[in-house]
Order: C-alpha cells, then sequence, then structure tokens
C-alpha cells in the first residue's frame, strides 16, 4: 500500500527508484535497481521475488511490458499485486491487480512510471508523475525526490506517512545513491534532509571513490577534505557528483 516511481535518466542513462508509505521500511523490498539493466518496483501485497526476477529477465534483453506479463503469470496472487519497471531502453511497463485496494493505479511518460494502490485518489500518481516530467532541469536524484514530494502534498497514503527510500545506480557496479527513512511522522521530508546531508560529506568522499576505470580512486585524505570545504563554503557546489 504504497506509491512509487521508476525512471531511466536520459542524460545519463542511470535508472532510480523512490517510494514512499505508510509502512515501515519499505524500500528495501518495494526498490530494485541494477546498472545497465533497468528498475523495478513491486508493491500492494508485495511480491518481493518480482524484484530479483523482473531485473533477471531485464537483463536478458526483455523489454519491461514483456516482463511483468512473465512474473505475473507465474503468480496465483497477481491480483493483489502492483508492479512497473522501466528497461534500458527507457520503454516502460505498469500492472495494477484488480484486488488491489482503491483508490490504485499507475500512470506512464517517456522513460517513467508511476504507481500507487490505496492512494488518498489518482491525482498522487498524476501530479507526482508531472512534476517529474516538469522538473527535467534537475539532477536526476532531485527530480525523483521533487515528483514524490508533489504526490504527497496531492495526498499520498490515504493511511499516512511512515517510510521511504530512494535508490540509483549509474555505471558502478554500486549504487549512485542509496538512501532510506525506514520509519518517521514525515518520511520524505527527513529524505530531503539527509539527502542535503548527503551532498555534504558523503558526496565530497564519493567523488573520489574507486570505480571500475580507477580500482584505486584518490584516498589522499586532504583532497577529500578540500572537496568537503568546498562543498561547505559554496552552496551551489553541492551537487551530485557523479
Amino acid at each position: 500500500m504504497t506509491w512509487s516511481i521508476v525512471a531511466r535518466d536520459p542524460e545519463t542513462g542511470s535508472f532510480g527508484a523512490a517510494v514512499a508509505t505508510r509502512f515501515v521500511a519499505a524500500a528495501g523490498l518495494c526498490l530494485n535497481v541494477t546498472p545497465g539493466t533497468g528498475a523495478v518496483c513491486t508493491q500492494a501485497m508485495i511480491n518481493p521475488t518480482y524484484g530479483p526476477n523482473g531485473l533477471q529477465l531485464l537483463g536478458g534483453g526483455a523489454a519491461a511490458s514483456d516482463a511483468i506479463a512473465q512474473l505475473l503469470a507465474a503468480d496465483a496472487g497477481r491480483d493483489h499485486r502492483q508492479v512497473h519497471a522501466v528497461d534500458r531502453n527507457g520503454t516502460v511497463g505498469a500492472a495494477t491487480g484488480s484486488a488491489c485496494h482503491d483508490w490504485s493505479g499507475h500512470r506512464t511518460g517517456v522513460g517513467v512510471s508511476v504507481a500507487g494502490n490505496l492512494l488518498a485518489g489518482p491525482a498522487v500518481v498524476r501530479e507526482t508523475l508531472a512534476r517529474y516530467e516538469s522538473a527535467a532541469d534537475l539532477p536526476f536524484a532531485e527530480r525523483l525526490l521533487a515528483a514524490m514530494e508533489a504526490g504527497q502534498q496531492a495526498g499520498g497514503d490515504q493511511r499516512g506517512q511512515q517510510s521511504a527510500g530512494i535508490l540509483i545506480h549509474g555505471a558502478e557496479a554500486y549504487p549512485d545513491l542509496s538512501l532510506r527513512v525506514d520509519e518517521h511522522p514525515t518520511p520524505l521530508a527527513e529524505l530531503r534532509r539527509i539527502y542535503q546531508l548527503w551532498l555534504l560529506d558523503f558526496a565530497a568522499a564519493r567523488k573520489y571513490m574507486a570505480t571500475h576505470d580507477d580500482p584505486a580512486g584518490v584516498y589522499d585524505e586532504a583532497v577529500i577534505e578540500a572537496e568537503l570545504q568546498r562543498r561547505l563554503a559554496d552552496p551551489a557546489a553541492r551537487t551530485f557528483p557523479v
């Protein structure tokens, strides 16, 4: 019982997903993202196998809609599930089971899908998608956060708020961004606050971490500290580091 967004960033090719709900620690199972492959969100009466199995299908070349069809076909509980995905080509697929509680539904755009169930109404999904589509000037992470915040302003989960999360993968095997708020009265606001902190300490170190092309990275503490001080002194320098 939640709503979420999955998307492919057309500028970088990164994949991302974000979720918010009145349920504890939902992001841990809802959000599934693999670099170069795609993103899958599973929710409603969640089937946690949809994430890894869906990514495996996408990795094998299946389109998002075909992968979802295969997941549903193998699941006798399909009517109680909601799942959506974006693939390496930026095409999306989504399904909302007939037994999902009102209000339930999904909307898709170019390279993006928003889906939710047990929501305050269709405006939650509509406004989440509209904000994402109107925020192309923002960094990918902030575009996803802004979209989810718009959905919350439209009513969010009809039961209230409890947890939220965001997960983004770029070219590396490890995530570019992985933040969760597992239990909080205003989880999206808390997620935004943590992201702003992340843009200081963690992002300063992340800029110099080892990569596939540079297996050592930069480990000179003075260099990393200088980057942190630069970010502290200049708010305009607090940008996503990759």
